[in-house]
């Protein structure tokens, strides 16, 4: 008896193993109406150009217009798979990876069908350009609420980019104690993409930056006698174990009629460098009357970059901030700096946003040093909370300022902000609001000999997963391995 049971029970598996794989590699249609236009695909990957190492590129059509979806993809060698289960197109990893390999450098060809009521349309196809040059294998970020006053639970998450993996780097649960007083984790950053040596900060309850270095972790208090806060907004040095920090007395706003909703803004920031070896801080700029925020190093460790507020009008000096915010612009400055003495050199501007009525903030230069990509609006330092936002990128070389065309990158009147190189700059990543004006998700770009290719959402196992997700990503970053240490240990710096 029991040895047919085992025989029923194989061959039911067998039998729901043949109907998933006949689900998933459906027929196309025998008969379809021309639609004579692309398919509505939500999200939008038609004809964009993709890492060779991307995860898949699932999509859906509406379900409020289409019963069903079918897709055929056609690689450069004439091999063909179809795939979609109701109006959603999931594909294997496995089989998604091998038709990127038989693509790398070419195209992939997508022809899609939809069903409506008895009738199939067929749409326009598209391609999938794979680009030879992958992408870093992680992506870090916050996952917070769009907008909030107070917070519970919040984490940080780290992605696998070639698979759908996202596993844990730290929550504000494990270790918050104080209940009454909430805890924050924020700015996850890293020392040139790699994980042996990272931080992120802890606010509130069981405050302070926890640092790893060389894998082993401690926590420390950044804030001396002589600066305004502790560190915030870091950037490590490419080479040496020093941090470059801003330290910031940093208020939110909120607005009752403004399209942007939310205004940060600081009363106050400077910058300073922290010596990892020696927990010493030392000032960079302190200049009491104007706002130094957003530090970043030069590939070559031989620069460092910022951001720096423009003096306001005279007879707007003394006012509340709250009046003049929408006046503060901010330029982009560099100081020369060397590794063996820690001394900077003389401040350089390197651009002049506020000659042209706007600001400019987080600056990112390419590896390679030739190009300066950054985040800008018409003022203040926080553009992801501002329709305007855009990101801007100008090749370092130029006598005068001149800008790349970033189109296919940039939203039309949503936020656009937070832009980050990969580590073969072949990769532009945002944060963008374009999805529905509230909530930040991560698109890439192409970049090539100057040129940008049209942005892709994040690819997610389930396309529906960024329509009911109630989270931002927030500060997406790049690296090129995941990190080792686990939240418990983690924790256990708190103790």
């Amino acid at each position: 008896m029991k040895r047919y049971f085992h025989f029923y029970i194989v061959l039911s598996v067998a039998v729901l193993l043949l109907l998933s794989s006949c689900a998933s590699h459906p027929d196309v249609p025998s008969s379809a109406k021309e639609a004579k236009c692309l398919p509505a695909i939500y999200p939008d990957y038609c004809n964009v150009t993709v890492p060779c190492n991307i995860a898949p590129l699932n999509f859906m059509l509406p379900a409020d217009q289409y019963e069903a979806c079918v897709a055929r993809f056609t690689t450069p060698d004439g091999k063909q798979q179809t795939y979609g289960d109701g109006v959603k197109v999931q594909i294997p990893e496995e089989e998604w990876h091998a038709m990127l390999d038989a693509s790398k450098g070419k195209s992939l060809k997508v022809e899609v069908w939809g069903q409506k009521g008895d009738e199939w349309l067929a749409f326009t196809p598209f391609e999938i350009l794979v680009a030879p040059e992958p992408i870093d294998e992680y992506l870090s970020y916050r996952l917070i609420e769009p907008s909030y006053v107070a917070w519970t639970f919040m984490e940080i998450a780290q992605r696998n980019l070639t698979t759908f993996e996202e596993t844990q780097i730290f929550n504000n649960e494990i270790t918050m104690n104080n209940r009454e007083k909430g805890q924050c984790v924020n700015c996850h950053s890293y020392q040139n993409y790699k994980t042996d040596n990272m931080l992120f900060h802890v606010r509130l309850a069981n405050a302070g930056t926890v640092i790893v270095n060389d894998g082993k972790i401690s926590k420390v208090n950044l804030k001396r006698d002589y600066t305004i806060s502790s560190g915030v907004y870091p950037s490590w040095h490419p080479t040496a174990k020093l941090i470059a920090f801003s330290t910031d007395l940093t208020r939110q706003a909120f607005h009752t009629s403004n399209p942007n909703k939310i205004e940060v803004y600081d009363l106050a920031s400077d910058l300073i460098l922290y010596d990892v070896e020696t927990d010493s801080v030392s000032v960079v700029s302190n200049d009491s009357t104007l706002l130094e925020v957003y530090p970043t190093w030069s590939p070559d460790g031989k620069y460092l970059y910022y951001c720096k507020s423009v003096p306001l009008p005279e007879e707007m000096r003394d006012k509340d901030i709250r009046t003049t915010y929408s006046k503060i612009q901010y330029n982009i400055y560099r100081r020369s700096f060397d590794v063996a003495t820690h001394i900077f050199g003389d401040e350089e501007l390197v651009y002049d946003a506020a000659s042209i009525d706007k600001s400019a903030t987080l600056p990112r230069i390419s590896p390679d040093g030739r190009y300066l990509l950054f985040a800008q609006g018409q003022y203040g330092c926080f553009h992801i909370r501002h329709n305007d936002g855009d990101i801007v990128c100008m090749p370092l070389d130029a006598e005068t300022p001149t800008f790349l065309d970033l189109s296919n990158l940039n939203s039309e009147g949503t936020p656009d902000s937070y832009p980050s190189w990969s580590s073969n700059g072949h990769w532009i990543m945002v944060a963008s609001r374009r999805e529905d004006g509230n909530f930040c998700r991560v698109y890439f770009s192409y970049f090539k000999d100057g040129k940008v290719s049209k942005a892709f959402l994040l690819p997610q196992e389930d396309p529906e997963h960024n329509t009911f997700l109630l989270k931002s990503y927030n500060r997406p970053e790049f690296m090129v391995e995941p990190v080792k240490i686990s939240v418990n240990e983690f924790s256990k710096v708190f103790e």
